[in-house]
């Protein structure tokens, strides 16, 4: 156990923290307003795991998450920490207690321990999502809440000349809210954006596979829908390069629907675990 100690914000001398306790979250989105806790009465997922984990530990507790999703979005890697106090050792049965406690459509899927010090957020090396499409006449059955049904056919190889033009470090405050870029740096990387047809349940959809280490507001979503706009022949895939220029997220294509999209996996340093 550490004997190092820290300053509170009153100058009082507090022990550190023996170290972070670590969850993975899988969630269907559509059943949340969102990850972040709001006003009372809105089920979310942060209101809906700190009250379970203020039961399970009797005490207050508040999370930090990899990434906050929209109403709608689900999750199947969201990541949370919070500190433990001096003295508390989880039990084996931590998941199985939280998962008792919550409500159906979320569920710890994973719990480990970091270092003192250690954020969901800030120490994400990268993030991955997954987006959803079902083309063609047909609606999906089984994928029908996890995943966007547009009717037409779309051209894979054009979407994939579009995307490798997002690729990289840009300013991506085309594909932002307005109101979340004010006075906020929008220059972002994409470490690789993939698209691939595969099956699932027996229905074929589009996988759009975005990583970074960090996105913008709606970013994912917005690029789905401008990545959409060539697909269909709306745009030649050059058309993105001037969408990423113009700096206007008037000039992108439509914010694709929450429910395509699912918050997939985040990726930490291999030396914060404990």
């Amino acid at each position: 156990m550490t004997n190092a100690t820290s300053s509170s914000s009153n100058g009082i001398q507090m022990p550190d923290p023996a170290s972070v306790m670590v969850l993975t979250l899988a969630y269907n989105g559509e059943l949340f307003h969102g990850f972040a806790r709001q006003r009372e009465g809105l089920l979310t997922v942060q209101s809906l795991l700190e009250d379970a984990l203020t039961r399970r530990f009797r005490r207050p507790v508040e999370v930090v998450c990899a990434g906050r999703t929209d109403a709608g979005v689900h999750a199947r890697g969201q990541v949370v920490s919070f500190e433990m106090q001096e003295g508390e050792k989880p039990s084996g049965l931590l998941m199985r207690s939280l998962n008792g406690l919550m409500k159906p459509g979320v569920v710890v899927t994973d719990a480990r321990r970091a270092r003192a010090g250690f954020s969901a957020r800030f120490d994400a090396q990268t993030r991955e999502y997954r987006y959803r499409v079902v083309d063609g006449p047909i609606p999906p059955l089984a994928l029908g809440a996890f995943a966007w049904h547009v009717r037409k056919k779309l051209d894979l190889d054009a979407m994939r000349q579009a995307a490798a033009l997002l690729a990289g470090q840009h300013d991506f405050e085309s594909f932002c809210l307005t109101d979340s870029a004010k006075g906020r740096n929008t220059v972002r990387t994409i470490d690789s954006i993939d698209i691939e047809r595969a099956v699932e349940l027996g229905e074929e959809y589009i996988e759009v596979r975005v990583v970074g280490k960090a996105f913008l507001h709606s970013m994912v979503r917005t690029m789905v829908g401008t990545l959409y706009q060539v697909g269909v022949g709306a745009h030649e895939p050059e058309w993105v390069s001037d969408v990423l220029a113009a700096r206007s997220r008037a000039s992108a294509g439509q914010t694709a629907p929450a429910k395509g999209l699912t918050f997939w996996h985040v990726e930490y340093p291999d030396d914060v675990w404990l």
